[in-house]
């Protein structure tokens, strides 16, 4: 029996997201719901993306994915992964309809007690329709396997976390995202069957990689690690030794 093909026998790597907010915009510091409009990050929005590419560098991808607006665009393309990347709509911001660029404060004291995942916004979409691309969403994930990278925004991130582990939409309010912010969901090493958030809103200096994973490593290389121990020191390519 050949290396390779023991290696190749061994199956799909476990399914671990890396969602990053885009960094920041003039809106985002005001504070003005950023849907739709297509506006650009600020200088210190570029600095903040540029600052996320050596928490990345060493994990190898297997596939990177991101809405379709130029601030998650170009949050990608800072860390170097746009060559990668492939455009999702379903990784859009909410679409806030009638409250695009109005500031929660303002829109309050017009409608006392609104709530954007209770409520949704006129003329724009509602938690059902948002709940409901995000489920979409995370049935396209699962049939991947590997790191992937998705480069979204602030509340349709959450939503999407909520759902992952499958909470309510409701309970994506209890989950902030900061700008250039970095957070894991996967699944417990122990129960595969378990969704979890693995690590939320780290915006710090720290490289990450999944629990008890010091740096990832891409397929390729973990494959060619284990082929090496076969035939120099023989014993059977166990690629899990080299994801410690």
């Amino acid at each position: 029996m050949k290396a390779r093909d023991l290696v190749d026998g061994l199956g799909p790597m476990p399914l671990w997201l890396y969602l990053i907010r885009h960094g920041g915009t003039a809106w985002s510091i005001s504070g003005q719901h950023t849907g739709r409009t297509d506006i650009p990050l600020t200088p210190r929005g570029e600095s903040e993306a540029t600052r996320l590419k050596h928490r990345l560098d060493n994990i190898g991808f297997a596939h990177v994915l991101t809405s379709p607006s130029r601030r998650a665009r170009r949050t990608c393309e800072l860390v170097d992964l746009e060559r990668a990347a492939e455009i999702d709509p379903d990784l859009a911001e909410w679409d806030y309809g009638q409250y695009e660029g109005r500031r929660s404060v303002d829109i309050r004291a017009e409608r006392p007690g609104w709530n954007v995942f209770r409520d949704g916004c006129p003329g724009g979409e509602t938690p059902a329709q948002v709940s409901e691309r995000a489920d979409r969403l995370i049935v396209r994930l699962r049939s991947l396997d590997g790191t992937v990278a998705l480069f979204s925004h602030g509340q349709f991130g959450s939503v999407l976390a909520a759902r992952w582990i499958g909470l309510p939409l409701i309970e994506a309010q209890h989950l902030r995202l900061d700008t250039a912010s970095l957070s894991i969901l996967g699944s417990d090493p122990h129960h595969p069957e378990v969704p979890i958030i693995a690590s939320w809103n780290t915006t710090g200096e720290e490289t990450v990689g999944p629990p008890g994973v010091t740096r990832v490593r891409g397929a390729a290389e973990i494959q060619q690690r284990a082929i090496d121990r076969w035939e120099n020191e023989g014993g059977e390519p166990r690629t899990e030794e080299y994801l410690r």
